[in-house]
This record gives C-alpha cells, sequence and structure tokens, in this order.
C-alpha cells in the first residue's frame, strides 16, 4: 500500500484509545487512496468508502460520549463539526453510487479536514479528559480496535 497519510506524533492527542482510533481512520484513508491509485473501480471504492464512513461514524460517537460524560464546555461546537463531516461523506457516497469517481482533490480534502480535526478539534479536549479522570493509555487492546480489526 503506498502512503497516502501518515501517522505522526503531531497528530497524537495524548491519549491512546483516540490516537488508535484515529490510526484506523488514516488507515482506511489509505486503502481507499490505493484504490483509486491502482483503478480497482467504483464498487471497490465505495466499499471502503462505506467502512470509512460507518468507523468514523464510530469513532464521533466514542468521542462525544466521552465529552458528555467528562463535560466538555466545547462540545456543541465540535458535535457540529463532526456533523459537518459526516453529511460530507454521506453526500460522497450518495455521488459515488451515482456514477461519480473519487478524486484525488477529494482523498486530499479528507485528508486535510482530518488533520486539521485533530490538530485543532481533538488536541483542545485532552487536558480536559484527562483532569476528568480518562486514562492516557490502556494496558490490554481497546474494545473497539478489536471489533473492528481487519
Amino acid at each position: 500500500m503506498a502512503v497516502f497519510f501518515e501517522w505522526s506524533d503531531e497528530l497524537s492527542v495524548g491519549i491512546q484509545e483516540i490516537d488508535e482510533q484515529h490510526k484506523v481512520l488514516i488507515d482506511l484513508l489509505n486503502e481507499l487512496h490505493d484504490a483509486i491509485r491502482l483503478h480497482h473501480g467504483s464498487e471497490a471504492s465505495g466499499h471502503i468508502l462505506g467502512r470509512l464512513a460507518d468507523y468514523t461514524r464510530t469513532h464521533f460517537t466514542v468521542e462525544e460520549s466521552l465529552m458528555r460524560i467528562l463535560g466538555y464546555p466545547d462540545y456543541d461546537a465540535h458535535k457540529q463539526h463532526h456533523e459537518d463531516l459526516i453529511k460530507q461523506m454521506n453526500d460522497l457516497q450518495a455521488r459515488l453510487l451515482g456514477g461519480e469517481a473519487i478524486t484525488f482533490e477529494l482523498m486530499h480534502f479528507l485528508r486535510n479536514w482530518l488533520t486539521h480535526h485533530i490538530i485543532e478539534g481533538d488536541k483542545r479536549y485532552t487536558e480536559h479528559f484527562l483532569s476528568r479522570g480518562a486514562q492516557a493509555s490502556w494496558h490490554k487492546k481497546s474494545w473497539l480496535e478489536r471489533f473492528w480489526a481487519k
């Protein structure tokens, strides 16, 4: 697989559970990029995009649940960012079903959106989460990581 989007320490929010979920999102973007680059067709791309959309929704649900449980003060604005991306992904899936191809321009948009969202949005909640009892790391694999394993 060609690396389109690479994980770096700059993207770490300092909470292993969330970082591992972000890595899965990056892996799915790389998989989608490869499908496009290698001309695997819209059916293969659509399948990967569906997995990406499903995992994104699950990830957002986890983040939003933690925000509510831990009383994150910027919950509403962060949730709106999530809803905006979900809408864009739904639109993208509809366009793909309508015969439109996924372009590299769109892939760059998704990569830039995720990078910006992690650095400008997700990193803001780290201190709040940790101060309210969230753990920075775990000793066992995450239930979500096991659930979504390939």
